[in-house]
């Protein structure tokens, strides 16, 4: 009687696979419409404040909101996709979301804005929420930096495109028209991540239990990570909210279709996250999370004086040392995690976006107090407590897929 032959056990992907090129495209494709919808409404706060006769600061709940909903959102969103399937919460999530940027150009208040606004944004949970849980499962560890910093690239350009097409459309069409053209592209970019989005095989469903949640959090490392997410996530939405009042103000007066081309210094943020990830998995992730931070901190410093060159230089700087901690700080979570990877990652996007909610309202008060110079002030501080937090971290070593 002959042996049945040994089932082949599948391995996770690695550079050069087949499977690890569609990853990395699908994932892309889920950056690209998950963040160009998430910051549609950024680019076009002082024509809103404008046409709704709203503050700078309460403008910024355009924004605010959605991240807000998408902070409380994405907890219990990332605990069902531990029972139903990471590619299936994502999906049904970009889908949603897609369609619900749809009904904005259709408001006729700021109320009604921002509803569909929080709507959008609990509707944009499940990508980010589940996405990096996803790569650690099916991407090898040695790898995983460099996976994770192509799906970083994603949302940095989605980012450009959430900013820049509004941008550009509304000053020959108004901002409804800027809203229509980014939902329909968002639309686009969702079809092209369900199509190419390949199947988990490394997921296993499991009972809904918050009880790692708690793990998690009693997890030092992972705590630390969790207030590097909040400090700069806060920093970097409070510069890209109000560096467009200012370039639009005096001494710049700049057009509104010049002020829409800071999104472009984001291509800069996708680049330096990918590269940032590879050089964690080569020379260690505090070094590289900790030089980032001190690049976004001299980068926000040369924005301080009333030189346009010096603003655009620094605001590129600033932009490639945000993108750099983001990218190391996301995936050091899920190296941190060994088990329940997706709430790990959720707890890490709550603070992200809790940051981005809290953070970005309040750096508006502190644009309207004490305008540039005492909007950038307040980010430095938001820098210097994450970096007090990096230089606490501890590297990680892999052998093979397990911590060591």
């Amino acid at each position: 009687m002959t042996a049945a032959p040994p089932l082949e056990v599948p391995e996770r992907h690695r550079p050069g696979s087949p499977g690890l090129r569609r990853v990395s495209l699908a994932l892309f494709a889920a950056g690209l419409t998950t963040f160009m919808s998430l910051y549609c409404t950024q680019a076009l706060l002082p024509e809103l404040s404008a046409d709704f006769g709203v503050s700078p600061a309460r403008s910024s709940l355009l924004v605010s909101l959605a991240t807000g909903a998408l902070a409380v959102a994405v907890i219990p969103v990332s605990s069902l996709s531990e029972r139903y399937g990471r590619t299936r919460v994502m999906i049904v999530s970009s889908v949603a979301a897609a369609l619900v940027g749809l009904l904005l150009p259709l408001c006729g208040s700021f109320t009604a804005l921002a509803a569909v606004r929080a709507v959008q944004g609990i509707a944009l949970a499940g990508v980010p929420a589940v996405a990096m849980a996803y790569l650690a499962d099916e991407v090898h560890g040695e790898h995983l930096g460099g996976a994770m910093g192509r799906y970083v690239a994603g949302t940095a350009i989605g980012g450009v495109l959430g900013r820049l097409v509004p941008g550009l459309v509304t000053d020959v069409a108004g901002w409804r028209w800027a809203l229509a053209a980014t939902g329909f592209l968002a639309l686009a970019f969702t079809v092209a991540f369900r199509l190419l989005l390949p199947p988990s095989r490394f997921f296993r469903p499991s009972r809904l239990d918050y009880r790692p949640l708690l793990a998690h959090l009693r997890d030092p490392g992972l705590r630390r990570l969790y207030l590097i997410a909040m400090a700069a996530m806060a920093g970097f939405v409070t510069v890209y909210n109000f560096l467009t009042y200012r370039l639009l103000d005096a001494p710049f007066h700049l057009p509104y279709a010049v002020v829409s081309l800071i999104a472009v210094m984001n291509v800069a943020g996708s680049a330096a996250s990918a590269r940032a990830g590879i050089l964690a998995d080569r020379s260690g992730r505090r070094k590289v999370l900790a030089g980032s931070l001190v690049l976004a901190a001299c980068g926000l410093c040369l924005t301080l004086p009333a030189v346009l060159p010096l603003v655009g230089i620094g605001l590129l700087v600033f932009t490639v040392g945000f993108f750099g901690t983001h990218s190391v700080a996301s995936g050091w979570v899920g190296r941190l995690a060994p088990t329940a990877r997706a709430q790990a990652s959720a707890l890490y996007l709550f603070a992200y976006y809790l940051g981005s909610s809290i953070g970005g309202t309040a750096g508006g008060v502190a644009y309207e107090r004490g305008h540039w110079t005492g909007t950038a002030l307040y980010v430095l501080l938001l820098l210097g407590v994450a970096l007090l937090a990096a230089a606490g971290m501890k590297s990680v070593r892999w052998v093979g897929h397990h911590r060591s």
